[in-house]
């Protein structure tokens, strides 16, 4: 873990006007750092929560912990980092919501405006009447009326303000929840539409500027919206400060950035969600739904993304807690905190503050596992083999030996792609590999062109080479198995989501020989 200095926090003056803002120089702000103690907080209950995600083999990649404003606790599971953004998935949809908050504010728009008044060129040729009466506090309550999520539809389209229009609306708007994305999408093309600006140029002079949030980045639709619903990247520290802002009623360094009122709406009890497969006394997904947020037990509240990107703000106890993860069983999460975390603010514990302390120094995610040598590897070293026809229209792999690295070399129609795999270690870089396979929902971020690696290997016999593939701006890794005989090489996929899901790699096994 990278540690990150004491000190006060370093506050921009934040102007009311939207063009004061744009004017003003965006610059690092990091909150106060204190320790649990200091804050009321038992270090014991923080270190038993990480002992516990751990022994769930929960996969979280970042935790921080906030109490009254200051980071009390903070790690990162290497390869993962205090530097690199993360993807939110969902959890982009409560900053959606925040910019609708704040157009709402500016008079841009009332949240019981009708939605197709903002289209008028998009509409189909009849429109029903549930289409007409939506409104967009039915798209923030995930209350439009049809009977399933629009996502997968609007993806088959060039043109998804068009084509979420022409679906059937087959109940009557805020008469059912229904998680909908496509809703989360539509609520960003309301902004653009009005600003000009896609959400992420509206947030950032009066959201992410003020908060010194750096290097903020957004999926776009072919039109050039973003997506809305998912695919924002931001910091885990970003995280913990957009949770504190909404604890602190929209208030930073004594400037209003949001209305107190918007986000009462925004984070109270809308309407009843659905999810999660326990009782609603013992399950986060039944306590309610705002707009873009999740009510959850214990009068909280939270943002969250799939595969556990959490935003957790607890009014009573004046907390805050930003999490990464990849995992499959996302309410096991929440209970720890619920069971660990939470019990830390109220109840005095032994003082673990050392232990915690080493523990969060020390985090990393397991590595590789088998040898870091075979008689194979220098026989095939630097050596190429090159592909059968193949639908990946892959050409060839090479991985070449020296010391504890492997530099494997992918080559496809889009050229060469190298990967520098560490043996026993990770080893971190920049890969121009596509990411569209590993992720949830498909987008492209504009002018994106590298990603983010770390990736470690071993040799699992002597003739079986496989690869852990991170890609640690993203929630996701693959799995790279080569298996040697002869002349030939077989390599296959396996991606995070298929592991956790326990479904099957869609991508065919490659045949490979030796040039």
């Amino acid at each position: 873990m990278q540690q990150l200095g004491l000190g006060a926090l370093q506050l921009g003056v934040v102007s009311a006007l939207p063009a004061a803002l744009r004017a003003e120089p965006l610059r690092s702000i990091q909150l106060p750092r204190s320790t649990p103690e200091a804050q009321g907080v038992a270090s014991s209950g923080i270190l038993r929560f990480v002992e516990a995600i751990e022994a769930g083999k929960l996969n979280v990649h970042s935790l921080m912990v906030v109490r009254h404003g200051k980071v009390v606790a903070e790690g990162w599971w290497a390869p993962y980092a205090p530097t690199l953004r993360h993807t939110l998935y969902s959890l982009s949809k409560s900053f959606t919501s925040t910019a609708v908050g704040l157009a709402v504010g500016e008079g841009r728009l009332k949240v019981t405006d009708k939605v197709i008044s903002f289209f008028p060129d998009d509409l189909p040729a009849t429109v029903s009447p549930n289409l007409a009466a939506m409104r967009v506090k039915d798209l923030l309550t995930m209350s439009t009326g049809h009977e399933k999520d629009t996502t997968a539809r609007l993806r088959e389209s060039s043109t998804w303000v068009k084509s979420f229009l022409s679906l059937p609306v087959e109940k009557e708007p805020g008469s059912l929840f229904v998680y909908n994305s496509g809703a989360t999408y539509m609520l960003s093309a309301i902004v653009q539409k009005l600003t000009g600006q896609t959400v992420l140029q509206y947030l950032t002079p009066r959201l992410f500027r003020p908060l010194g949030i750096e290097g903020a980045d957004w999926e776009q639709d072919p039109s050039g919206i973003n997506t809305g619903g998912w695919g924002l990247r931001l910091k885990t520290e970003d995280i913990a400060k957009f949770g504190q802002l909404y604890l602190q009623k929209g208030m930073w360094n004594g400037k209003r950035l949001i209305s107190e009122n918007w986000i009462a709406d925004a984070t109270r009890f809308e309407v009843q969600s659905a999810g999660g497969s326990r009782p609603k006394a013992e399950n986060d997904w039944l306590q309610g739904y705002g707009y873009q947020f999740w009510r959850c037990r214990h009068n909280a509240y939270r943002g969250d993304g799939a595969y556990g990107q959490y935003c957790i703000v607890v009014p009573e106890q004046d907390l805050v807690i930003a999490m990464t993860s990849e995992t499959g069983n996302m309410q096991a999460i929440l209970d720890e905190v619920w069971t660990h975390i939470l019990p830390a603010a109220t109840t005095a514990g032994p003082d673990a503050r050392t232990e915690l302390k080493q523990k969060l120094a020390s985090l990393r995610l397991p590595v590789a596992e088998g040898s870091a040598e075979s008689p194979l590897a220098e026989k095939i070293s630097g050596k190429s083999f090159r592909f059968d026809t193949n639908e990946l229209q892959a050409e060839s792999i090479s991985l070449a030996f020296s010391g504890k690295t492997c530099q494997v070399t992918w080559k496809d129609k889009e050229g060469a792609h190298p990967v520098a795999v560490g043996l026993g270690s990770w080893k971190e870089g920049t890969t121009n590999l596509s990411t569209e396979p590993l992720k949830l929902a498909s987008g492209k971020i504009p002018g994106e062109t590298t990603t983010r690696i770390a990736a470690s290997g071993a040799w699992k016999d002597a003739d079986t080479f496989e690869m852990t593939w991170r890609f640690n701006e993203t929630a996701h890794y693959e799995n790279v198995t080569c298996r040697f005989k002869g002349d030939t090489v077989e390599v296959s996929f396996l991606r995070s989501i298929s592991i956790l899901t326990n479904t099957k790699d869609t991508r065919p096994v490659l045949t490979g020989k030796l040039v």
